[in-house]
């Protein structure tokens, strides 16, 4: 569209321990939007870094008025941090990325130009899940493939690697759960969509920060979010439970009145075995609903701020 071509766009980059490259990183994504000629800000999230990513993201905003730089009050997670990106950015449309460079900045105009003939959101899709470890690629695949069934909606291979239009962000910031999944929200507000292929790239410097622990955790806030079907599930184990409650007891009784009753106590520690894991199972379930009520109910903001520095100066909180 002719309005979008000089709207600017706003990049939000959650930053964690990325200390030793960031400088370098953001350089290379400023040469790819000037060299496009996208009008661009930078909106880099600092959260709760233990390195001196703060201090570089400081001096980096006071020297180039293209940037701003947040820093939370602690460490809050990938996903506040996002909102906090959303919350503050300001152009016309919003693409998110990694600051590791998994997500290739050299994507960056060819998600501008769809979202510039009409895309709401511009979708990465990646082509393969790069150098992982065996097990996580295997628990990641698990994870997306339940939650896809559960919820309707294609996560297999999805990222946050995302563009999205001022009404998307708009959309996303009235939707008032505390818990969030970002590509949860992202996929559930709907709007006109378009996907693009991308190959995970190497990362710049040292790890991944997202460990097999934290996607079991985002696994558990996006089930609970958006898809009541764990709950369902226990009515159905009922059931199931029901119907061999009956076979068994219509074989007990046939076995008694044909005068045949025996011990059977193997099979009723058997049976008592597995009720109570099912039981405890089936109050785990509806604990983590009544934990995400909990949540919910306290009505705690999803992140603070501590410091913010705009257009070079930093801004009173």
């Amino acid at each position: 569209m002719e309005s979008r071509l000089q709207e600017r766009i706003s990049i939000v980059i959650p930053v964690y321990n990325e200390g030793a490259h960031i400088r370098e990183s953001m350089a290379r994504v400023e040469q790819i939007c000037r060299e496009a000629s996208i009008p661009y800000e930078l909106v880099l999230i600092d959260d709760g870094s233990r390195d001196n990513s703060w201090e570089e993201l400081r001096s980096m905003a006071e020297e180039n008025p293209d940037i701003t730089a947040v820093r939370l009050s602690r460490n809050f997670g990938k996903e506040p941090a996002l909102c906090a990106g959303l919350d503050i950015a300001a152009g016309a449309a919003v693409l998110v990325m990694d600051a590791d460079l998994q997500h290739p900045p050299e994507c960056i105009p060819e998600m501008v130009r769809l979202w510039r003939e009409g895309a709401e959101v511009v979708e990465g899709v990646k082509r393969s899940r790069g150098k992982e470890k065996r097990t996580y690629r295997f628990c990641a695949r698990l994870f997306y493939g339940m939650i896809s069934k559960a919820t309707g909606i294609d996560f297999d291979n999805a990222s946050d690697f995302k563009l999205l239009d001022r009404k998307v962000v708009e959309a996303m910031k009235q939707m008032p759960e505390r818990m969030t999944f970002f590509r949860g929200m992202s996929a559930w507000v709907g709007f006109e969509r378009c996907t693009f292929d991308f190959e995970v790239a190497e990362r710049v410097d040292g790890k991944s920060k997202f460990s097999l622990k934290r996607l079991v955790t985002l696994a558990v806030t996006a089930v609970t979010s958006y898809t009541s079907a764990p709950l369902h599930c226990i009515t159905i184990l009922g059931f199931i439970m029901l119907f061999g409650a009956v076979l068994l007891g219509i074989q007990t009784l046939y076995m008694k009145f044909a005068g045949h009753a025996q011990g059977g106590f193997t099979t009723v520690i058997l049976l008592l075995l597995f009720i109570g894991s099912m039981i405890m199972i089936s109050l785990g379930i509806i604990g983590l609903y009544l934990m995400k009520i909990y949540h919910e109910i306290k009505g705690r903001p999803r992140y603070l701020t501590s410091r913010v520095i705009r257009m070079g100066e930093e801004e009173k909180q």
